[in-house]
């Protein structure tokens, strides 16, 4: 064999060597180039998801604070219709007037003087307008004597020399009591179906 084929050889099976490696490069670069597009797909599928999560969260925050704010708005309107509700309760039952005035203020008295029997001073106060009404029924209690006024509505505050008792039985307090007892009832029945 002659140097020049032994050379022409070796160049050979350098070239196909060559080209074992070139292929098998070119091989694992196509590998490598697929599976970086394939994580490149993971990465934007996964950001995808992230976003529409996000998206998704942020819209049921501002459903919730919506629904939140209209239940807050609805609880507002309620709570000042029920004030209108009870400021007209108060304005009708300051205007009560005549028998049944008198009638009120003398069952809230009896209630009250069965709180200080056998107390030798009693003092009654009430509204400035009721004066001479208390005067009249008061006259029929021993010991009991009208002593000043109490910003109310109608009714009467009973308080015995000594005493640390005193009774409120104003139309103000009963008012209140009836009020917050059937404020439920009040309530259902202003804003049924609502």
């Amino acid at each position: 064999m002659s140097l020049d084929t032994v050379v022409e050889d070796i160049r050979d099976e350098a070239r196909a060597r060559a080209e074992e490696i070139r292929a098998d490069g070119e091989s694992r670069a196509e590998a490598i180039v697929a599976e970086a597009e394939s994580d490149a797909e993971d990465i934007v599928a996964d950001a995808e998801r992230e976003v529409e999560q996000q998206i998704e969260q942020e819209r049921e925050q501002q459903l919730s604070s919506a629904k939140l704010e209209a239940k807050q708005q609805r609880l507002e309107a309620r709570r000042s219709v029920l004030q209108d509700v009870h400021e007209q309760v108060e304005a009708a039952v300051a205007d009560i007037d005549g028998e049944r005035r008198e009638e009120l203020t003398r069952a809230l008295l009896a209630a009250a003087a069965e709180e200080f029997e056998g107390a030798e001073e009693v003092h009654v106060y009430g509204r400035a307008d009721d004066q001479e009404l208390l005067e009249d029924i008061v006259a029929d209690y021993d010991g009991f004597d009208v002593a000043g006024e109490h910003d109310c509505l109608g009714g009467v505050v009973v308080e015995a020399e000594g005493s640390r008792v005193r009774v409120n039985n104003t139309f103000d307090s009963v008012l209140e009591t009836v009020w917050e007892e059937n404020l439920r009832e009040i309530s259902d029945e202003l804003f049924e179906g609502r």
